[in-house]
């Protein structure tokens, strides 16, 4: 028989696509990829699976690999895509389709299979995560293909077979949005969600926190170490990166932190609205700016900020096992080399402000930066220096004056 590792999450699509799949005349090799999913049972997924007629089903942790090695770096480089969204989705897939392979192998499966439409971004980040680490792997995307669809042209039917194959799913046709979530965050677009006049973060039951109206009254502190850019210690206490960011979800989430709706330009084209939450990865953001602002050299700074939107767009899009992403991730590990130091945060309803920053290698010095008489920096230097920063537009402003 014909055999194929199916990215599982237990949702509607996944489980009517582990039958499609064996009607198909496949064996399926269901892996559920454990990103830290917070509203999710891993067994009674994995029991479904099972008795879906997988072959095989297994859980796989890799939940400190990708606060680790994934979101971390992205960190260091403060992308976002757009400008605000940090990426929590993205991150996972190039990990998941790793993992995927990873069993493919061990199974002697030939085939890759996801539950990605054809009109979104994670087809792209599954595939050309998988197509970069085995160019010759077979990727079967069923929304790619037009007699599933025709086979499924909607929820309604999707349901129903469900129903068929006796396969227990939550979904319903009246659910108002669909969600992904890992431990990074959680996403919420599609149905009502596509109406713009709907107020999405009103709408959205959100699951790693609360809205900053009913957070606490009285503003909460937080401390996050870092060495060389990673966040390492939280509140006096040495954490794991999975620590850190499940420690900092539950304290940035009860204080109403990090909840977006944005409308996103997706890889395929088209325009999408999405409501994302991302609690302690917020958090996290900001904390390490703060301690770059003390120990970063200007220059360095500037040109990280100019290539970090590259990075977000990359991610974004799936490029992540890449030549240009491999020296853009060396690139900003010399680069926060001496980001090291500590900074007290305030969180409060939903807003995050700096309570105080240190640094063994701080850059800011009082004695210079003093605007007091007297200190270590002679103002009469500045003559020379604007003078010759000054000489271009002297000359432009002789031969070709402007009128004013």
């Amino acid at each position: 028989m014909k055999s194929c590792v199916l990215a599982y999450s237990g949702g509607l699509d996944t489980s009517v696509i582990l039958g499609w799949l064996q009607d198909q005349g496949y064996e399926v090799h269901a892996v559920y990829v454990d990103l830290g999913q917070p509203c999710e049972d891993r067994e009674e997924i994995m029991q479904k699976a099972r008795n879906g007629g997988a072959v095989s089903s297994r859980l796989i942790d890799a939940r400190e690999e990708m606060c680790r090695d994934f979101a971390f770096p992205v960190l260091a480089w403060q992308a976002k895509y757009e400008q605000i969204y940090l990426l929590g989705t993205s991150i996972a897939r190039p990990l998941i389709s790793k993992i995927c392979l990873q069993v493919a192998r061990e199974v002697g499966a030939t085939a890759y299979a996801h539950g990605a439409t054809g009109k979104g971004n994670d087809q792209c980040r599954f595939q050309l995560a998988a197509e970069a680490l085995d160019p010759n792997v077979q990727m079967i995307a069923p929304w790619r293909i037009k007699e599933f669809r025709d086979a499924f042209p909607g929820r309604t039917e999707l349901i129903a077979y469900c129903e068929s194959k006796n396969i227990p799913v939550k979904a319903s046709t009246a659910k108002p949005y669909s969600s992904d979530e890992n431990v990074l965050h959680i996403s919420y677009e599609a149905g009502q969600l596509e109406e713009l006049d709907v107020n999405g973060v009103e709408m959205v039951d959100f699951g790693m926190g609360v809205s900053p109206q009913e957070a606490p009254d009285v503003a909460e502190k937080v401390t996050i170490q870092f060495d060389s850019g990673i966040p390492v210690a939280l509140n006096g206490q040495r954490v794991t990166a999975l620590e850190m960011v499940e420690q900092l979800n539950q304290i940035a989430g009860r204080n109403g932190v990090g909840r977006i709706d944005m409308v996103e330009n997706r890889f395929v084209g088209m325009k999408s609205r999405g409501v994302y939450e991302s609690p302690g990865m917020t958090v996290l953001y900001d904390a390490l700016m703060y301690v770059e602002q003390l120990t970063m050299d200007r220059d360095l700074m500037h040109l990280r900020d100019r290539l970090a939107p590259e990075v977000a767009e990359m991610v974004y899009y799936g490029f992540w096992y890449t030549p240009k992403m491999d020296a853009l991730l060396s690139f900003i590990q010399e680069a926060q080399k001496t980001t090291s130091g500590e900074v007290t945060l305030k969180l409060y309803k939903g807003n995050i402000s700096v309570d105080s920053r240190s640094s063994p290698n701080s850059l800011y010095d009082a004695e210079i930066a003093t605007m007091e008489g007297g200190g270590s920096y002679n103002q009469d230097d500045a003559e020379g220096f604007l003078r010759i920063q000054g000489l271009p537009s002297r000359v432009q402003g002789s031969v070709r004056p402007r009128q004013y």
